[in-house]
C-alpha cells in the first residue's frame, strides 16, 4: 500500500513542536514535510530560522497545499477553533490537546463525519503509550470489563518523590516544576483534572460512552495528608493517582479518578517517575499491561509522530463501540473500600457506627483527626469530599464483598 504525501501546517512549536520537527528530519521513510509553523510570540527565540514561521493561523488554514494540521498548542479554546476550522476545510488533524478533546467530543465527532476527514489524537492520553488505538481497535471484539491505570506523569512523579526520597508534597512538585513536568500553577495536574480529561478520552473508545468533564468525579493528590502517607509507609503500600473504569454485566460503567493505595503485588506498583502504566481486563484475555513514557517532549513527539505515519496509510478512528449504540450508561453507585481521612466529629456524615469499619487508623500527633478504613458509595463520596474530609481508594468492592459487609451490619 502506497504511503499518501504529506504537507504539515503546525500550530505550536514549544517542546513537543520543537521534538516532532526533530523527529521528523530522521524519520525520512515519512513522506511527510512541514509546510509553515504558526506561533504567538513574535519575540521568542527559535531554534530554527524565521522564514519557517506564521503568525497568522489563516496562512495554515487557507493554503490548500497543506493537508494536514498538527495542533499543539496549550489553550484548549484556541486549540477547538483550529481544529475545527480545518476539518471544515477538509484537512486532516492530529492533536495532543487532551483537555480540547474531551470537553468537545461529540463536536469533533460530528465534524469528522460530516466532512470525511479523520481526527488523530493519541497523543492526548498517556504520550509515547499506544493506549488508543488499542482501545479502538485490538478490543473491538474481546469484551472489555475494565481500564484502570496511571495516565498523569506529573503527579506520578511528585508521588514517587515523596516516597522514595521522603520528599515534602511541597518540595516534590516544586521538583517536578523545576524540571517542567509540572505548570506554575500544576492544579490541571495535581487536581486530577487532567487525569479525567484522559479517561474521558479512553471511555469512549473503551467502552463506547461519551462522557462530559461534569459527569466524572476526580480529586487529586493535593490533599494528600500526613496520615495517608503514614499508613501507606507502615503497610509497604505506594500511593498513585488512579484513573478507572468498570462496566457490570447490565451495562452500567463507574468511572472515577481517585488516589489508591497501590499494593507490591499490583502491576502499577512500579510505576514510576514519569511513566504512565494502563491495564485492562478483558472478558477473554483477562489482563493486560501497557507502560511507557507519559510526558516529555520526545515521547510525546513519538505519538504525534505516529498518527502522521497513519495519517499517511489514511487511518482515522472508525468509532464502532460508539456507533453501536449498546445501553451503557454512567453510576456514582459504586462501592468503594477507602481509608477516609475526618475529624472526629464529622464520623456522622458517613454514619461509620452503621459502616463496616474493618480498622481504625488514627494519627496520633493530631488526635482530632481520625481514619477509617470503610465500605462506602462513590455517590457519599462524592457528596461529603472537602477538604476537611479525605480518602483514599484501596479496592473497588466485589459483590462477595458487599454481601460479606452486609451480613456484618445485619448482625
Amino acid at each position: 500500500m502506497s504511503r499518501k504525501q504529506l504537507n504539515i501546517g503546525l500550530f505550536g512549536f514549544g517542546c513537543v513542536g520543537l521534538g516532532l520537527y526533530e523527529v521528523l528530519q530522521k524519520s525520512p521513510a515519512l513522506r511527510a514535510n512541514i509546510r509553515n509553523i504558526c506561533v504567538r510570540d513574535k519575540d521568542k527565540p527559535r531554534t530554527i530560522g524565521a522564514e519557517n514561521f506564521t503568525f497568522d493561523k489563516n496562512d495554515i488554514l487557507n493554503d490548500e497545499s497543506i493537508n494536514v494540521v498538527v495542533e499543539l498548542i496549550d489553550d484548549a479554546d484556541a486549540a477547538f477553533e483550529i481544529v475545527s476550522a480545518a476539518l471544515r476545510k477538509g484537512k486532516a488533524v492530529v492533536s495532543a490537546n487532551k483537555k480540547m478533546v474531551a470537553e468537545h467530543f461529540t463536536e469533533l465527532l460530528e465534524l469528522q463525519r460530516e466532512y470525511n476527514v479523520p481526527l488523530l489524537y493519541e497523543a492526548a492520553a498517556c504520550a509515547s503509550m499506544p493506549i488508543i488505538r488499542n482501545l479502538e481497535e485490538y478490543y473491538d471484539n474481546d469484551l472489555l470489563e475494565s481500564i484502570e491505570g496511571i495516565v498523569n506523569g506529573s503527579t506520578n512523579y511528585i508521588l514517587t518523590k515523596t516516597f522514595s526520597e521522603n520528599l515534602s508534597y511541597a518540595d516534590a512538585l516544586k521538583q517536578a516544576q523545576d524540571l517542567g513536568f509540572a505548570e506554575s500553577n500544576p492544579i490541571l495536574d495535581t487536581g486530577g483534572f487532567d487525569a479525567k480529561y484522559k479517561l474521558l478520552i479512553l471511555l469512549a473508545h473503551a467502552f463506547g460512552y461519551i462522557a462530559t468533564p461534569a459527569d466524572l468525579f476526580n480529586i487529586g493528590i493535593d490533599n494528600i495528608g500526613e496520615l495517608e502517607l503514614k499508613y501507606a509507609k507502615e503497610k509497604g503500600f505506594k500511593i498513585k493517582l488512579v484513573a478507572q473504569a468498570y462496566k457490570a454485566a447490565d451495562g452500567s460503567l463507574s468511572a472515577f479518578v481517585i488516589p489508591k493505595f497501590v499494593t507490591p503485588d499490583d502491576r502499577l506498583y512500579n510505576v514510576d517517575d514519569v511513566f504512565n502504566g494502563v491495564i485492562t481486563k478483558t472478558s477473554f484475555a483477562d489482563t493486560h499491561f501497557f507502560v511507557g513514557r507519559g510526558a516529555g517532549a520526545y515521547p510525546t513527539a513519538s505519538a504525534v509522530l505516529s498518527d502522521i505515519s497513519a495519517l499517511s496509510y489514511e487511518y482515522k478512528y472508525e468509532y464502532k463501540k460508539i456507533y453501536r449504540e449498546e445501553d451503557v450508561r454512567l453510576t456514582n453507585e459504586a462501592e468503594l473500600k477507602v481509608l477516609l481521612r475526618h475529624r472526629r466529629e464529622d464520623a456522622e456524615l458517613f454514619k461509620l457506627h452503621f459502616s463496616t469499619v474493618e480498622e481504625a487508623y488514627t494519627n496520633h500527633d493530631s488526635g482530632y483527626i481520625t481514619g477509617n478504613i470503610t465500605l462506602q458509595s462513590l455517590k457519599a463520596l462524592q457528596e461529603k469530599h472537602s477538604g476537611e474530609i479525605s480518602f483514599i481508594l484501596i479496592n473497588v468492592v466485589t459483590e462477595t464483598e458487599k454481601a460479606a459487609a452486609a451480613q456484618v451490619v445485619s448482625a
